[in-house]
């Protein structure tokens, strides 16, 4: 019987039966099947989620984030950058690269960062002579792009599920990060000289006026990151201090949205997603304690630890998997299904949890746009309005080069690493 609703399970996910759904279902039915009582997956949802003050981090900068999307900040941001960077052969695509980085790590999720900034940037990139091809692999392999900086949505979550300093994770992702967007700013410089397109002239007047016209944004990420290492407040006061600021910013002084139409909507839209992440967190957490109890990691570490004795072969293994993962399944389910596996099994090949997670992150990111059911393509085919399969081949050289940033990350974790053994001599 216990074999049957598993395999009602299976195809019930293979259907598109909601995932906290599935993953609570299973749960049940584990707890059930070594005769404990179901309510524990309920106490076990309960007491983590209420014991963890960091969950508030999520909601206040989901409401920032959504905030930004709907006000002038993805113009201004995509204009600043063009006058410091659009100078370059390949600048404005370098402006794309940046202003999506910047603005999946404020709202968490690449969906949003494709709908707010791809209809701007593609119109910019078209109009600037770059191959349609190219804008468009460009703009979908990007989407995701920002989740290793802070205050990303993912690493807070990732910290949470792994018991692992979030602090740390901030800072290690910054390395790896900077990473990415310079591998692939080296194609777009590359691309745009072999295209010949068009490049903005260097000016002092251009630069001065979108840095007035976004003085007010541009100080966010300073204050975030500065306060948390500076150890002046912690991720969850950094939330608060960033939902208030872009508020105030944005509804009292820019004045592009209305305090009594325009939040209330937002905070429906931004509270819908924040729900289907502590819903699924909450059902993962009662099938994660099942897993433990039942010591699962363990008997994989054994299992893994008797075929595979080379962490570096596990960490191929593992980039394999998270692709296929990241690929399957969004982000905040991948994490809080997968992770609690996975750790045990790193941790006792001698894989520092921190770096663990960047490699992660990256895996995951790169899965939104890797075909055949990569995220980011349907919605960039949504978005742009293009033939699914125009999008899988204009994305090939963009996750090409992501992918070789994902192995020279996963094996030089000295990347991931070097700024937080810099900083634990202080605060950290």
């Amino acid at each position: 019987m216990i074999l049957t609703f598993g395999l009602i399970l299976i195809l019930f996910a293979l259907i598109g039966t909601p995932l906290f759904v599935v993953i609570g279902g299973a749960a049940l039915l584990g707890f059930h099947s070594v005769g404990l009582d179901s309510v524990l997956v309920i106490n076990e949802m309960y007491n983590k989620i209420s014991g963890n003050s960091i969950l508030l981090a999520i909601p206040l900068f989901t409401f920032a984030g959504y905030i930004l999307a709907e006000s002038g900040t993805p113009t201004r941001l995509i204009n600043l950058s063009k006058a410091f960077l659009g100078w370059l052969p390949g600048g404005v695509a370098i402006v794309a690269l940046v202003s999506c980085g910047v603005f999946t790590a404020f709202t968490g999720a690449s969906g949003v960062t494709i709908i707010a900034l791809g209809g701007l940037l593609y119109t910019v990139l078209e109009n600037e002579k770059y191959p349609e091809k190219f804008s468009l692999g460009l703009l979908t392999s990007s989407g995701s792009l920002g989740l290793l900086f802070p205050p990303s949505l993912a690493i807070i979550l990732y910290g949470i599920i792994a018991e692992t300093s979030i602090d740390k994770l901030f800072i290690a992702g910054i390395i790896p990060g900077v990473l990415l967007i310079v591998m692939l700013s080296a194609y777009s410089i590359k691309k745009g000289s072999m295209s010949l397109v068009s490049i903005t002239k260097f000016s002092f007047k251009n630069v001065l006026k979108t840095l007035i016209d976004s003085c007010w944004e541009v100080p966010l990420p300073f204050i975030i990151i500065g306060g948390i290492y500076s150890g002046i407040f912690t991720p969850t006061e950094a939330a608060s201090i960033t939902a208030f600021y872009v508020l105030v910013v944005e509804v009292f002084i820019y004045r592009e949205l209305s305090l009594f139409k325009d939040i209330p909507r937002i905070m429906r839209e931004s509270m819908i997603l924040v729900g289907g992440i502590l819903i699924i967190l909450g059902s993962s957490l009662g099938l994660t304690n099942y897993l433990i109890d039942q010591q699962v990691p363990m008997k994989i570490l054994g299992f893994m630890q008797e075929y595979i004795t080379s962490k570096y072969v596990f960490l191929i293994l593992l980039n394999i998997f998270l692709l296929i993962v990241g690929c399957l399944m969004d982000i905040f389910s991948a994490i809080v299904v997968v992770v609690p596996l996975i750790k045990p099994i790193a941790v006792g090949l001698g894989i520092d949890p921190v770096h663990l997670g960047i490699i992660f992150l990256i895996n995951l990111q790169i899965g939104y746009s890797t075909p055949p059911v990569g995220l980011n393509l349907f919605i960039a085919s949504f978005r742009f309005k293009q033939p699914i399969l125009k999008l899988y081949r204009a994305s090939i050289p963009f996750l090409i080069i992501l992918l070789i940033a994902l192995l020279i990350v996963t094996y030089f974790p000295v990347l991931s690493m070097f700024l937080v053994k810099l900083f634990s001599s202080g605060n950290l």
